[in-house]
């Protein structure tokens, strides 16, 4: 099986685009928040490429986030 990341669709790029805001309430107020379900699109898993090192971000059966490399 094929585990090598495929390219984002551009609806999905445009989604996470759409979805990263500037809501924060602490005192840093530049940090973006990004909602993870635009972020995973409906996906229960995605790569991360970060550095040349691709880590996997993940949707366990709790509906936590887990990243692995």
């Amino acid at each position: 099986m094929d585990h090598s990341p495929r390219p984002m669709h551009a609806d999905d790029a445009k989604k996470i685009e759409v979805a990263i805001e500037v809501a924060w309430d602490g005192p840093d107020l530049d940090i973006p928040v990004v909602d993870s379900g635009a972020l995973m699109s409906g996906r229960r898993e995605l790569v991360i490429r970060h550095n040349g090192q691709a880590y996997r971000l993940r949707v366990t059966t709790s509906e936590k986030l887990i990243l692995t490399k």
